[in-house]
């Protein structure tokens, strides 16, 4: 079938994007699934900072790609082998998709799925296959999702079934915003009730975060970051505290603040300098989580003696820890009972056409979330 994508052919691009155009709306062929894989009417995906990662080269993925993976739609039709989906039937992806057979997925930690990640580096759906055709040449899948397009073919283990009731736009949310966010929060660090939580880094990820902590029982809240708009946001999502990252006494004052540091501190910029915040500010015996997604060359130094002497525990959380199946129900049910609004996240939405455009919004900090949407 023929269908319209945002393709990426050259990375790194810099910004304007508006005007240096790194996404082409371009029609591409689809091919039906295939064995275990679905075909999804797209109807909302999320810009998010791990696609702006792939167009700076941040995260250098193969060319040409079809980008976007925090997505919601519509199944139009199942391949052999799917039996508990049905055309009609909405669904969430995840861009993790785990084949529920390696270790990690043995283990219960389908985020670390040794399949699903060689797939996604390789720019292949979990089968190995390329569903993504432009001229007889092969485009590659983003994360086994490919959400900046009309249609996508998907793993059956990419696609979350959720309540048909619930808006496409806001469902998207849940597929990385919600799932990274609010899993590091519960899955990852484990807070307790009455604990403290910092966050540093108040992008869609990050302020998803500040809400799971809030539904946690957090009794403080800190949200840090370099722009006092994000601050302001914060404190209406229901941030206890707030502080401006570019203060040069920032640690100091938040270290004063919480009588010597945090519980958790979570790192969402992808930024070393956020990081080395994030553990200076926890606590003797505390938590410093990071799921910021930092180049790949960037290097951290930890004094060895603290994570001794202080009983520090440093964690990374990919995909929030979670296992898509079970969680992302969870969130939309505590979302549904009005304890995880992440509906206030949704800054704008907007056509394909205009993709390039709300990519600068995202790079200059100017939207949480947008989010693609197709009629």
């Amino acid at each position: 079938m023929k269908i319209r994508a945002a393709v990426l052919r050259q990375s790194p691009v810099l910004p304007p994007f508006a005007a240096n155009r790194p996404l082409s709306i371009e029609e591409l062929d689809l091919d039906p699934p295939g064995r275990e894989e679905v075909l999804v009417r797209i109807g909302a995906a999320g810009l998010c900072h791990s696609d702006l990662s792939v167009i700076n080269g941040d995260r250098p993925r193969p060319m040409p790609m079809a980008l976007g993976h925090e997505a919601s739609g519509v199944v139009e039709a199942v391949g052999p082998g799917v039996h508990d989906l049905v055309p009609g039937d909405h669904v969430v992806m995840s861009f993790v998709p785990s084949c529920g057979h390696c270790l990690a997925c043995a283990e219960g930690r389908p985020a670390l799925c040794v399949p699903g990640a060689e797939a996604n580096g390789r720019g292949v759906l979990l089968s190995g296959e390329r569903r993504l055709i432009c001229d007889e040449v092969p485009v590659n899948h983003h994360l086994g999702v490919s959400g900046f397009a009309t249609h996508a073919v998907v793993s059956r283990h990419s696609a979350i079934k959720v309540d048909r009731d619930l808006p496409l736009a806001e469902a998207a949310l849940f597929g990385c915003a919600v799932l990274t966010g609010v899993g590091a929060v519960v899955n990852t660090c484990k807070v307790q009730p009455g604990q403290s939580v910092a966050v540093v880094g108040l992008g869609g990820v990050g302020l998803a975060a500040v809400l799971g902590a809030l539904a946690s029982g957090a009794e403080r809240v800190i949200a840090v970051d370099l722009a006092p708009e994000k601050l302001e946001v914060a404190l209406k999502l229901g941030a206890t505290d707030v502080f401006l990252a570019g203060d040069v006494d920032v640690i100091e004052k938040i270290r004063e603040a919480t009588g010597g540091g945090v519980d958790h501190a979570l790192e969402m910029a992808g930024s070393t300098r956020a990081f080395d915040l994030a553990y200076r500010i926890t606590r003797r015996g505390g938590t410093t989580a990071t799921a910021g997604l930092a180049n790949p060359v960037s290097q951290f130094a930890i004094p060895a003696v603290s994570l001794v002497a202080e009983q520090r525990r440093v964690l990374g959380s990919y995909l929030g820890g979670c296992v898509p199946s079970r969680d992302i129900p969870r969130f939309i049910g505590l979302y549904r009972r009005g304890k995880l609004p992440v509906d206030r996240l949704l800054s704008s939405t907007g056509p394909l056409e205009e993709i390039n455009e709300a990519f600068d919004l995202l790079h200059e900090g100017k939207v949480i979330r947008h989010v693609i949407t197709f009629d």
